[in-house]
C-alpha cells in the first residue's frame, strides 16, 4: 500500500505554515490595537500585509499542488475548502489592520480591544487544530479547538452588539462612528471565518478519523 501513499505529505506542511501564519497575524494585530503610537501601529500594519503575502503565496502552491497530485491526504473538494478559509481569516485580519491605521482610528476601545482578543485566540485554536491533521491521533485535541473557536464567535457577536450600542449611545461625531463600526464589522467577520475554517476541519476529521 505505501506505493499509493504520497511519498510528500506537502499539503499538511502547506497547511501548517498557512496555519502558523494565520496564528502570528492574529498576535501581530493585538499588538495593533495595543499600540497608542500612530507610527508603531503602522508598521505593525507592514508586518501584517508582509505575513498575509506569505500566506497568499502558500495558497497558491497549495492550489498548484492540487492540480498537480493525483494523491491527496483528503478530499480534493476538502483542501480547496480549508486553503480558502484559512486565506480568508488572513485576508480579514489585513483589512482590520489597514482600515485602523487608514481611519486614524485610536485602537484604545473596549470593543476592539475584545474583538481582537478574540480574533487571536481563535487564530491559535485554529493553528492547534490544523497541526493535528497531520496524524489525526489526538481527536480530543482537535475537537477541543473547535468547539472553543465556536464558542469565540459566539462571543464575538455579542461583542459586536454591545460595542454598535455603546458607540451609538456615546459617540457624538457621526464620522467615528462610521469608521468605528465598519472596524467592528470587520472584525466580526474574522471570527466568522474562523469558525468556517473550523467546520471544514471538522468535516475531515469526521470523514477520516
Amino acid at each position: 500500500m505505501k506505493i499509493f501513499m504520497p511519498k510528500d505529505r506537502i499539503f499538511y506542511s502547506l497547511f501548517e505554515e498557512v496555519a502558523d501564519g494565520v496564528a502570528k497575524m492574529g498576535k501581530l494585530l493585538k499588538e495593533v490595537v495595543a499600540e497608542p503610537n500612530s507610527d508603531k501601529r503602522a508598521a505593525l500594519g507592514s508586518q501584517i500585509e508582509d505575513q498575509e503575502h506569505v500566506n497568499d503565496d502558500l495558497t497558491h502552491k497549495v492550489f498548484t499542488e492540487l492540480g498537480r497530485n493525483f494523491i491527496t491526504p483528503f478530499d480534493r473538494e476538502d483542501i480547496h475548502y480549508l486553503a480558502s478559509a484559512l486565506d480568508d481569516i488572513c485576508d480579514y485580519i489585513y483589512a482590520t489592520a489597514k482600515k485602523i491605521n487608514f481611519y486614524k482610528i485610536n485602537p484604545n476601545d473596549v470593543g476592539i480591544q475584545k474583538m481582537a482578543d478574540l480574533i487571536e485566540q481563535g487564530t491559535e485554536q485554529i493553528r492547534l487544530a490544523v497541526r493535528e491533521l497531520r496524524n489525526m491521533k489526538d481527536m480530543r485535541k482537535i475537537t477541543d479547538a473547535l468547539v472553543k473557536v465556536n464558542s469565540i464567535e459566539n462571543q464575538a457577536d455579542d461583542i459586536f452588539d454591545m460595542s454598535i450600542d455603546r458607540l451609538f449611545e456615546t459617540e457624538p461625531d457621526a464620522k467615528e462612528v462610521i469608521k468605528k463600526r465598519e472596524i467592528y464589522q470587520v472584525m466580526e467577520i474574522v471570527t466568522d471565518k474562523c469558525e468556517d475554517a473550523a467546520n471544514v476541519i471538522e468535516s475531515i476529521i469526521i470523514k477520516y478519523a
